[in-house]
């Protein structure tokens, strides 16, 4: 017995130094995607294709396109192992052994998040159930992963983002938060809304509405009020503030058009609208309209030109 076990320790020591490495590297990947993070199986009904149909609140599988990004993940994850022998199991769990990129999302998040008295099993059965059932969400996380890349020039791969950018696992977990909140289930959308600003530093009440292409830059400090609306390809950098004046109460907090780029440290108060495609520069405070293709900078901000 003794013997066999030196031999089995031996084994796993010399497992990535081996001249089949990759080969090793890959059964290991397929021994350990038949389990979850909880070791249950992944039923691959679960798995599911791109952008899935509602139908009286179920996804319909059928047959859909390929789904690029998931498969330029997947192709990512084996380049990396290969690169870092010391991270294969990491990647293995992380993406290789997932049947689809919302199953790997929420074990991600699950993982992220869970605490002591509330498993990560059963978030990640929270999580991929909305991941599953919203064709919505599963169109954002893909654009905001394209977003990510474009955008942010720190950024070298999709799988860099996926693993790595508390920004993007943040914005992921208040879809799902928001649609708790919208289906009625507001103590668990705020219990994954505290473990986000807990975790990520990150403070997105799960009644605001964000769109997709979102890049949250670094994002620690960043804070986004109940009443909140954000459109599509915003980009918002870390300690920015979309807050309310303290003075009323309802539909107080701003409102983000497309393509707007909001700086550093900048305060945007009120039920104020901040035109599509403008600017506000780092630190500024706002707390009038700002016109489209302006750009705002200053406490009080004010407008140095338009585009």
């Amino acid at each position: 017995m003794a013997a066999s076990i030196d031999n089995s320790t031996s084994h796993v020591r010399n497992f990535m130094a081996d001249s089949h490495c990759r080969c090793q590297v890959s059964n290991f990947c397929r021994l350990i995607k038949m389990c979850t993070p909880s070791g249950r199986r992944i039923d691959s009904a679960n798995s599911i294709c791109q952008y899935g149909v509602k139908d009286s609140s179920k996804v319909i599988p059928q047959e859909c396109s390929e789904d690029d990004i998931w498969q330029k993940m997947q192709e990512e994850a084996k380049f990396y192992t290969k690169q870092e022998p010391i991270l294969s199991k990491y990647y293995c769990s992380s993406i290789l052994s997932h049947n689809s990129l919302e199953s790997a999302l929420a074990s991600q998040l699950a993982i992220k998040l869970c605490k002591v008295n509330i498993s990560r099993e059963a978030l990640y059965d929270v999580f991929l159930k909305a991941l599953v059932e919203d064709g919505d969400i599963q169109r954002a996380i893909r654009d905001d992963l394209k977003a990510v890349k474009e955008r942010d020039p720190a950024c070298i791969s999709y799988v860099h983002c996926f693993l790595n950018f508390k920004g993007f696992l943040a914005c992921q977990a208040h879809r799902v938060a928001h649609k708790l909140w919208l289906n009625g289930r507001t103590v668990l959308a705020i219990f994954i809304q505290n473990q986000v600003s807990e975790v990520f530093a990150v403070d997105i009440h799960p009644g605001a509405k964000i769109g997709q292409g979102i890049v949250f830059d670094h994002a620690t400090g960043i804070v986004i009020g109940e009443t909140a609306v954000i459109g599509n390809r915003v980009t918002i950098l870390h300690d920015v503030t979309l807050g309310g004046t303290g003075k009323i109460k309802g539909d107080r907090h701003p409102k983000i058009g497309d393509g707007v780029m909001i700086g550093a440290g900048a305060k945007i108060l009120g039920n104020i609208k901040i035109g599509e495609n403008a600017k506000i520069g780092a630190g500024s405070v706002v707390l009038k309209e700002i016109p489209p293709r302006a750009t705002a900078v200053g406490n009080p901000a004010r407008l140095v030109g338009l585009r």
